[in-house]
């Protein structure tokens, strides 16, 4: 009940943060087209990926600001210190960062099949962590339901495991935005037979400490924060 309480608390601060992110940023209903994807998408140095060596796992993270390690230094982003994280529990990893700042779940499903196909070989796990912009756009959570099974459909048909990390809509977004949106990640999941970590921000929202100073992006210690969480679960999906 504490560790609820405490979520509702961060929820609602970050309902006020998006709200104002919102309507600052002047969002229309309509998601602008996607951009053609770019090797930007691939690595964040826009160099493709080497081919990991014969004993490494290979791990693209696939997302947007969250994954693309938003306004850090290099080497501070979600793909590199997962990785570490990951080499700390003895987990052979190369972790590929193909996170896009500012995608849609539309921008990321016209993107996947350029950057898969650009990676060195097939990748073992994807890790997908879209839709945030999506909810600070008021997108309709049907459509990014749809874009998301898409994505998830893909790398089925292509063999790959994915692991899907959450979102929330912000509680200003209203209770009927939020049923329809909070559902969309646990209900893939089970389709598609995927991980899911619930909600990538968690542990991390309302610590200031971890934060950048928009209070929604990690700073260095947030993402690290976020990469030690994720990494038994990765290292639960790498195994055999």
């Amino acid at each position: 009940m504490k560790r609820e309480r405490s979520l509702a608390g961060r929820l609602m601060q970050y309902g006020a943060l998006t709200l104002i992110v919102h309507l600052a940023s002047g969002c229309s209903d309509q998601a602008p087209p996607p951009p053609p994807p770019t090797k930007a998408a691939i690595s964040a140095e826009g160099a493709a990926p080497a081919t990991p060596a014969a004993d490494r796992k290979l791990v693209v993270a696939f997302g947007d600001s969250l994954y693309a390690g938003y306004n850090l230094d290099q080497g501070q982003g979600l793909a590199p210190v997962l990785e570490a994280a990951l080499a700390a529990r003895d987990v052979k990893a190369q972790v590929v960062n193909a996170g896009v700042s500012g995608d849609t779940t539309a921008a990321g499903r016209a993107r996947l099949a350029f950057t898969l196909d650009g990676l060195p070989r097939t990748p073992d796990l994807m890790l997908v962590g879209l839709g945030g912009n999506d909810m600070l756009r008021g997108l309709s959570p049907q459509e990014t339901r749809a874009n998301l099974a898409a994505i998830l459909a893909e790398a089925k048909a292509r063999g790959i495991k994915v692991m899907l990390t959450g979102m929330l809509a912000s509680p200003n977004m209203g209770a009927d935005y939020a049923a329809a949106f909070n559902s969309i990640y646990p209900d893939l999941a089970r389709q598609y037979d995927a991980a899911l970590y619930p909600f990538m921000l968690d542990g991390v929202l309302g610590d200031r400490a971890l934060l950048l100073p928009d209070g929604i992006h990690p700073n260095a210690q947030g993402v690290k924060r976020i990469a030690g969480q994720l990494a038994p679960l990765v290292a639960e999906a790498l195994a055999p």
